[in-house]
């Protein structure tokens, strides 16, 4: 089952939308010779040259460790299931997830960027500040993990003004980036940078270079960029993909990280690292929480949330120790000086 989910995954963020036959009769066969694939073109612990030689990840730089911070039950799958309106009522299991990452992070040496959802935030301020005490750097989530597709310019704005607002208070430090819930900034609401711009951001990590249902900026740059908008400039940092038998498959973190074989994350870090640009790399507090409770959700959303939770906290300890991570503000900011340097 967990097979032809990834293959699922992998082809609809590629572009590829499986027709009724083949969802019904392919995946598992998919997904068989994706595995195979990419077995041969991965191989194993290293990545196969042209000469077919094994070539071992060389840390010619450091890439970005993300972490989205939210609530088990706020992810954009159990929407249909969890209200809102009753968000207040549930166990809050944010706050351990989170000392189970930072100490991850510690043990490692590893810094990151952690995006906090402003509800979060209000409710727990001293997470908040022990979070920033560790030496990672807070940015936004927003405040309530609406999707910008299914939010007015106005509400958007709030969202984004009062989030940042909050977290500066509970710091005492400016607040530059920020990541859309679901990666939801998407091709005909690039207005939501352009409010960015205007609330004060330096730079943004929504728009995922793949073609997938409900998220995803198909034509988007891989690289950290500048985009430039009416209002001014911003940096762009998406998440990393990979590039596979002519399909951009994601390889940023998330729920590809703990269904795709960790051999494709670790491919796709170790080419960016090759050719000197920082990878992105995200994951949610809930996905090292295989105990939270469970939601009665449609078996899509079922497996793609809760699948594979037993494995995160492997399979990230392997990651921290073959990869050294940094916070996105860093290379924003050095954009952001060398923009601004004399020519």
């Amino acid at each position: 089952m967990h097979a032809w989910l990834a293959a699922y995954l992998v082809l609809g963020a590629s572009g590829v939308v499986p027709g009724p036959r083949l969802q019904e009769n392919g995946r598992k066969l998919v997904c068989v010779l994706f595995e195979a694939v990419a077995a041969w073109r991965l191989g194993g612990r290293g990545i196969l040259n042209r000469g077919n030689h094994y070539e071992r990840p060389e840390p010619v730089t450091t890439h970005h460790f993300s972490v989205d911070v939210e609530e088990y039950f706020q992810v954009s799958a159990l929407e249909g299931s969890v209200r809102r309106s009753g968000w207040a009522d549930l166990e809050s299991r944010v706050a351990s997830s989170v000392a189970r990452l930072l100490s991850l992070l510690e043990r490692s040496g590893a810094r990151g960027t952690f995006f906090v959802l402003g509800w979060v935030a209000d409710r727990h301020p001293g997470l908040v500040r022990e979070i920033a005490a560790a030496g990672h750097e807070i940015a936004s989530h927003g405040w309530d993990h609406q999707r910008v597709t299914a939010a007015t310019r106005e509400e958007f704005r709030v969202s984004v003004r009062r989030s940042k607002e909050v977290l500066e208070e509970i710091t005492g430090r400016s607040v530059i980036g920020y990541r859309a819930p679901n990666f939801s900034i998407v091709p005909g609401h690039e207005w939501a940078l352009d409010v960015l711009i205007e609330e004060g951001y330096r730079y943004d990590s929504s728009l995922f270079p793949v073609r997938r249902p409900g998220y995803g900026y198909p034509n988007g740059l891989r690289d950290p960029h500048w985009l430039a908008r009416p209002g001014g400039r911003l940096v762009e940092v998406p998440p990393a993909t990979l590039r596979l038998l002519g399909l951009s498959v994601p390889a940023g973190g998330g729920a590809y990280f703990r269904l795709l074989p960790y051999r494709v994350v670790r491919a796709a870090l170790s080419t960016y690292g090759r050719r000197g640009v920082p990878a992105t790399f995200y994951i949610h507090p809930w996905e090292l929480d295989p105990e939270q409770p469970r939601f009665a959700v449609p078996l899509f959303a079922r497996l793609r949330h809760y699948s594979g939770l037993t494995r995160t906290a492997a399979r990230l300890e392997r990651l921290l120790d073959e990869f050294s991570f940094k916070p996105i503000a860093e290379t924003a900011m050095t954009m952001v000086e060398l923009e601004a340097a004399p020519q």
